[in-house]
């Protein structure tokens, strides 16, 4: 085998234009799909990071009627919703793949919130001590609440990054106080997400579906919620997990473990937000297209494997005297077979190596020229060379098959 193969890179050699010429239909057609699934896989890591985020993989577990998430911010408290107990919490946090668990309230659009004469329109939360965590959040200035905020009932809030640019023009918030509802609060800390992530914007429909468009988000802590919101008002949860790939499965099952246990009349459930299915949904649209344009690449590869078969019976003719004389000297049929099976297998796996290389560079191209996203897949690029060679093999067979049988006699006597 060995022997076949050194003397196929010296056949391509000694013919390196010729070679060159053969393999660019294999070289066009890897490069393509190359290119193709290297941006399919790009496009489809963006949106799952789009929609997941980077590092928070947190799922929102919320009351619904119907289908449709049940909203407090014009809706009173309904009845037959029990309220999740200490005991419950604890068999939550104690689920399969949970990492941590927060629960909140909050408000969409809030009102009624001013500091001094400046009116503030964003989102109001009563979040507990594990809700910084769960989101990854970090304390930019100030402090976080702590147990005597929650224990003591103390009216003090966190404000985020917009939500302080909003309500204070960039000033230090900090010992500053704002009216929620009538109610006096002192702003305590302002914090951030630690995460960098930044979504891709693209179009109009990315910057409504990804952004946050409101002025920012107010913390306060939950035991002082109801004193400008309701009381015994049902939670929302949110739940981390160790992997973003855990939180459909884990989101259902707390959300199934809500709805078993709280739920005691009809047309209510917890439902968690299955953003995966709404990212494997977002993927398959864009790959739609796309796994056509690999059809189309896949077409060159059958052209460029013709152009294999070609130049092989065309090798063949030229070197009839040269077989001629091996099966004159005692070479089997099977040895012929596989000098030309293997010469036709290196010289499509040459094409496929540098098809991959050619793909590889048209993908980072794209990436730079065009903010293509691009991921390049290692499978992809095994497959890719593999099936090059298995094009050799085949379109091979035939040449193959009709140096093994030319008739010794016949082949030496052919000028």
């Amino acid at each position: 085998m060995l022997e076949n193969i050194i003397l196929s890179f010296q056949s391509v050699w000694a013919h390196k234009v010729r070679s060159f010429l053969t393999m660019l239909g294999i070289i066009i057609g890897i490069a393509a799909i190359i290119t193709i699934v290297s941006t399919i896989k790009g496009t489809n890591d963006q949106i799952k990071e789009n929609l997941i985020g980077s590092g928070v993989n947190a799922v929102t577990v919320s009351l619904y009627q119907d289908e449709y998430e049940y909203s407090f911010d014009y809706r009173a408290v309904p009845e037959g919703i029990s309220l999740l107990t200490e005991d419950m919490q604890r068999e939550l946090r104690a689920m399969d793949k949970v990492k941590d668990i927060s629960l909140y309230n909050y408000r969409s659009w809030a009102e009624g919130v001013f500091y001094q004469n400046t009116s503030y329109s964003g989102q109001v939360y009563g979040i507990d001590s594990h809700y910084f965590n769960v989101f990854g959040y970090a304390l930019s200035y100030g402090r976080l609440f702590v147990d005597s905020d929650y224990s003591m009932i103390k009216k003090v809030v966190i404000l985020d990054g917009l939500a302080a640019q909003s309500l204070f023009n960039g000033a230090n918030p900090v010992g500053k106080t704002i009216e929620i509802k009538g109610e006096a609060y002192t702003v305590v800390g302002v914090a951030t997400q630690k995460s960098s992530f930044t979504p891709n914007i693209n179009t109009p429909n990315d910057y409504y579906m990804y952004m946050d468009t409101s002025g920012g988000k107010i913390f306060m802590p939950s035991a002082a919620w109801p004193i400008s919101y309701m009381f015994d008002e049902p939670c929302t949860l949110a739940v981390s997990t160790e992997s973003a790939d855990d939180m459909t499965t884990v989101g259902k099952a707390v959300a199934d473990y809500l709805t078993e246990r709280l739920i005691h009349v009809d047309g209510f459930s917890y439902k968690a937000a299955d953003l995966l299915d709404q990212a494997k949904k977002l993927q398959e649209l864009s790959a739609s297209s796309n796994k056509q344009l690999i059809w189309i690449a896949g077409i060159s590869l059958i052209v460029g494997g013709i152009g294999v078969m070609n130049i092989m019976l065309v090798t063949v003719t030229e070197r009839t005297k040269e077989i001629g004389l091996k099966k004159a000297i005692g070479a089997k049929k099977s040895r012929i077979l596989r000098q030309f099976l293997t010469e036709a297998a290196v010289l499509t796996s040459l094409g496929g190596i540098i098809g991959v290389g050619a793909g590889i560079g048209l993908a980072k191209l794209l990436a730079t020229m065009l903010q293509t996203p691009t991921a390049i897949s290692i499978p992809a690029i095994l497959i890719a060379v593999a099936f090059s060679t298995i094009i050799g093999i085949l379109f091979g067979l035939i040449p193959a098959v009709k140096a093994a049988n030319l008739n010794p006699i016949d082949a030496l006597r052919r000028e």
